[in-house]
């Protein structure tokens, strides 16, 4: 099974932290939010790792190779100097990802979540693991029925950037994308939520509710509390500082 990592955004909301180091490449816990993700990666089996980057992404390899110290072969994903958006770089990233089911993870998440638990084959076109709703997202994301994942309903939950992705569930993209800003872009720009509400709305995305720790590294002071919170002992504090991870 393969694997993707978001890592190409620009970080704004993270300045001045993010004026000369990609997001992902922030420490925390004494190593980059990044190897935490290619770490638990290769504990789940995976070997090939696909890193979409654009924003500083001459800093990568030098920080974290080919791979090969975490068992893993990476390949990078140049976007140029605009990010494609989320599904704008899964489309452009399917080359590298083949023709079978693939795990997806934002570079700026972290948490306790065990990959193994993720299905090999999503019973749909994706599987995406929930969490519940932080502070700074009351109103979630996407309503979990039992099993399957719905964009409407009164009891939401956020997405927390981790989940497993068919790539025909980018089939029909520029049909659920239109002519929104950046979807005539050579290559294509535009985010995944609407290629998953669309995919939902034909009940074809299944789920899971994480209720363990995870937080979105979005701003410099929760970067500083998560740090300080790996480096104390995680499990020993219980749950810590979350926010949405966006789509």
């Amino acid at each position: 099974m393969r694997a993707m990592i978001f890592a190409a955004g620009r970080g704004e909301r993270m300045r001045p932290l993010t004026a000369h180091t990609p997001k992902p490449l922030l420490v925390a816990g004494g190593k980059p939010l990044i190897a935490w993700h290619l770490a638990r990666l290769a504990s789940r089996g995976v070997v090939d790792v696909v890193i979409n980057v654009s924003w500083l992404a001459e800093r990568f390899a030098p920080v974290l190779g080919d791979g090969s110290a975490f068992g893993l072969r990476l390949h990078y994903v140049m976007e140029g100097d605009t990010p494609l958006e989320t599904g704008g770089g899964m489309l452009h990233a399917l080359p590298l990802l083949g023709d079978t089911p693939f795990i997806g993870i934002s570079g700026d998440v972290w948490s306790d979540y065990d990959l193994a638990r993720l299905p090999s084959e999503p019973d749909g076109e994706a599987h995406l693991v929930l969490v519940d709703n932080p502070p700074h997202h009351p109103g979630g994301d996407f309503e979990l029925a039992g099993s399957r994942v719905r964009d409407s309903g009164d009891t939401r939950l956020t997405f927390a950037g981790i989940g497993v992705y068919r790539p025909s569930l980018l089939s029909g993209w520029r049909e659920v994308i239109g002519a929104a800003p950046g979807a005539d872009d050579t290559p294509p720009r535009f985010k995944l939520a609407a290629i998953l509400r669309a995919a939902m709305s034909g009940d074809r995305v299944g789920g899971e509710h994480h209720r363990g720790v995870w937080t979105d590294v979005g701003t410099p002071e929760r970067l500083a509390e998560l740090d300080a919170r790996l480096r104390a002992g995680w499990a020993a504090q219980g749950p810590g500082p979350t926010s949405s991870a966006s789509t």
